[in-house]
């Protein structure tokens, strides 16, 4: 199974428009507030922290810039070519490598893992972001490129985010203008319901090895200044034994 063709031109739309630079996307916040926390958590459950380590739903690659710094081999991926454009542009160093890949296409995750062996991964905010039908695809992905050896770090908006989104598209202004272009590809966020996530995790044959909750940071901000957060959960995940 492959992700439809309406949301894969969705996302080429997207990224086709998005402009280049730091903080222009809704969700690319500084890596330090990002990444860099995501680590703390992820690193400790590491059995083999020399595997590679794919992000997948890289986007413009401003987290997988950060991971090539702490990680031997990184690989950014994406379901769009538009996507991996930036994140090449902003990576003229080559700090990590870039390919497309359809993470719920059983094919083309088995061809990666064929390539990489076993492989530590990174992924954050797509699971809600996809098609529901393509979720457990997408999960069952993770732990084929995961295969024996590698854990899997996974943060998704929760559901107390729902409410959150709505209120900011829904103002009197209109939704905020990052959030706007997401809006109106057709992309608006889905609601995963939180023990959905851990549920096609385990569907994949994985088992949950922590979990916790933390403020998805946005790089919006409400017409006081404030900047909007997001209420997410994080769970490490691997082959049992």
């Amino acid at each position: 199974m492959s992700v439809n063709s309406r949301y894969r031109g969705a996302w080429e739309g997207f990224w086709r428009e998005a402009p280049d630079g730091p903080g222009e996307v809704l969700w690319d916040a500084e890596p330090a507030l990002t990444a860099a926390v995501h680590l703390a958590h992820f690193e400790p459950h590491l059995t083999a922290p020399d595997l590679p380590l794919v992000d997948i739903g890289c986007g413009n690659g401003t987290q997988t810039r950060f991971l090539a710094d702490r990680f031997p081999q990184v690989i950014g991926t994406d379901l769009v070519s538009a996507a991996l454009d930036h994140a090449r542009a902003a990576d003229p160093a080559g700090q990590a490598r870039y390919r497309l890949l359809d993470a719920a296409d059983k094919t083309e995750t088995e061809a990666l893992h064929a390539e990489l062996g076993d492989a530590n991964i990174y992924m954050r905010g797509v699971l809600h972001q996809s098609e529901p039908d393509d979720r457990q695809p997408l999960a069952d992905g993770l732990a084929t490129l995961a295969g024996d050896r590698g854990r899997v770090f996974l943060v998704e908006l929760a559901e107390a985010a729902g409410p959150v989104l709505r209120a900011m598209a829904q103002g009197p202004d209109g939704p905020p203008a990052k959030l706007a272009p997401v809006f109106r590809h057709g992309i608006a966020p889905g609601a995963v319901e939180d023990a959905a996530v851990p549920e096609h995790l385990r569907q994949a044959g994985l088992t949950v090895l922590a979990s916790g909750e933390l403020p998805l940071l946005t790089t919006e901000h409400t017409p006081d200044g404030t900047l909007i957060e997001l209420p997410s959960r994080w769970l490490v995940a691997g082959r049992p034994g």
